[in-house]
C-alpha cells in the first residue's frame, strides 16, 4: 500500500517510484562475445542469474551488446530467459569501455534492473566499473557463491590469495552489480528454455580510443577453462620426468595436462598450465588429481568440477575431503593400472 493510507504520501511515493522506472524485478546478465562467437563463461553467469532469479522470484533477462542482428541472440533465448535483448549500435561491432558502458547505461535505464550479473572476465573488469560508477553504484567482484536470505543477497568473495572468505552484502539502492568467478557455477547447469528477441538500438557517444588486435602471446596459451577432462599433476610426481605417465593418462581419455603451482614454479610445466587462485580457475567434467594434496590455493581453482578423482598415498591430504572418488596408493602403481583399464573400455 503506497503512503499507508495518507493520499498525499501515497501519491509522492508514486511518482518517485515511475521517475525511478517502477518496480525492480529484472535481472539482467551480460553475454559476452567476439564476432558473434560466444564466450561460454557467460552461460555460467546465465546459469548463476537463473538460480538468484528462482530464489529471490525475479525474472532474467540477457543483453548481448552488438552491431548488427546477432545469429547468437537465438542461441541464448535457447535457454529458460524472459527474452533477450540485443542493445544494438553501429560502433559496438568491436569491444571499447566506452562503447560497452554507453550501451549498459542505455539498458539499465529502459529496464531498470535489481540485479547485473556477470562473469569475472577481463572484459567485465574494464567496463563494468565504468557503468557503475556513472550510476552512483559499486561492482561486488570475483564471487565464488551467493546466499539469499530474506530477500537479499550474501555473497562470498575469496581474499588473501584464497586464504579466507569474505562474506558480502550490497547496501544502497539497486541495481547491483555483481560478478562471478569462472567456474563458479556451470554452464552446462544452465536451464534450457524458449525467449524472445528483442533489439534495443542504444544511443553510443564519442569512442574515445582505437582497439588495435587483441595481443597474442609468441606461444599460444592453453585455456584449461574450456576443457571437459583435466588430468593435473603436483609434487607427488616428484621429477619432471615422471610428468611424461600422466601424459600418457591425458592422452588415452582426450584430456588436457595440468599442475599444482610447485611444479610450474619448478618450471617443469609452463605457468598456463596452472590451476589455483594464482593460475586459472576450471569446472571439467572430470578432474583428476595426481599427487596433489590440496592446498587451499589449488582446491578454489578446481573444486567446481562435475567428478573429482584423486590418487595420493597420503590418506590425510585435503584433497580426499573434496574428492568423488579417491585412490590411496602410490600413482606410480595406480596410474598405469588407470591407463590400461581406459585403453581396455574403448576396445
Amino acid at each position: 500500500m503506497l503512503g499507508n493510507g495518507d493520499a498525499k504520501a501515497g501519491a509522492v511515493e508514486l511518482v518517485e517510484k515511475l521517475k525511478n522506472g517502477g518496480p525492480r524485478n529484472m535481472i539482467l546478465v551480460f553475454i559476452e562475445h567476439k564476432d558473434c562467437v560466444l564466450n561460454k563463461t557467460s552461460l555460467e553467469a546465465v546459469n548463476a542469474a537463473q538460480l538468484i532469479g528462482k530464489d529471490l522470484g525475479l525474472s532474467v533477462t540477457a543483453v548481448l551488446p552488438c552491431d548488427k542482428d546477432c545469429s547468437l541472440a537465438q542461441e541464448i533465448a535457447g535457454y529458460n530467459l524472459e527474452k533477450v535483448i540485443v542493445a544494438k549500435n553501429e560502433k559496438l561491432g568491436i569491444y571499447t569501455p566506452d562503447g560497452y558502458a554507453d550501451a549498459w547505461e542505455a539498458v539499465i535505464k529502459a529496464t531498470n534492473p535489481k540485479y547485473v550479473v556477470m562473469s569475472h572476465t577481463y572484459q567485465v573488469r574494464d567496463f563494468a566499473p565504468k557503468v557503475a560508477a556513472r550510476l552512483g553504484r559499486e561492482v561486488v567482484g570475483d564471487c565464488i557463491r551467493y546466499r539469499a536470505d530474506g530477500g537479499k543477497l550474501t555473497l562470498t568473495r575469496r581474499i588473501f590469495l584464497g586464504k579466507l572468505d569474505a562474506d558480502v552484502t550490497i547496501g544502497g539502492d539497486a541495481p547491483y552489480f555483481v560478478t562471478f568467478q569462472s567456474g563458479s557455477f556451470r554452464g552446462d547447469a544452465a536451464e534450457k528454455g524458449s525467449a524472445t528477441v528483442e533489439t534495443m538500438e542504444v544511443a553510443i557517444g564519442d569512442i574515445r580510443m582505437t582497439p588495435e588486435a587483441p595481443f597474442q602471446e609468441a606461444k599460444v596459451s592453453v585455456d584449461l577453462t574450456k576443457s571437459e577432462i583435466i588430468v593435473a599433476v603436483g609434487r607427488g610426481i616428484k621429477s619432471q620426468e615422471n610428468i611424461a605417465l600422466a601424459q600418457q593418462l591425458a592422452d588415452v581419455l582426450g584430456a588436457d595436462l595440468a599442475a599444482s603451482r610447485p611444479i610450474c614454479d619448478s618450471e617443469w610445466l609452463p605457468i598456463d598450465r596452472q590451476i589455483g587462485s594464482s593460475g586459472q580457475t576450471v569446472a571439467p567434467k572430470v578432474y583428476i588429481a595426481l599427487g596433489i594434496s590440496g592446498a587451499i590455493q589449488h582446491i578454489v581453482g578446481m573444486k567446481n568440477a562435475g567428478t573429482i578423482v584423486a590418487v595420493n598415498k597420503d590418506s590425510e591430504a585435503p584433497i580426499f575431503d573434496i574428492a568423488d572418488y579417491g585412490i590411496v596408493g602410490d600413482l606410480f602403481e595406480a596410474v598405469p593400472v588407470i591407463i590400461e583399464e581406459v585403453k581396455k573400455a574403448k576396445a
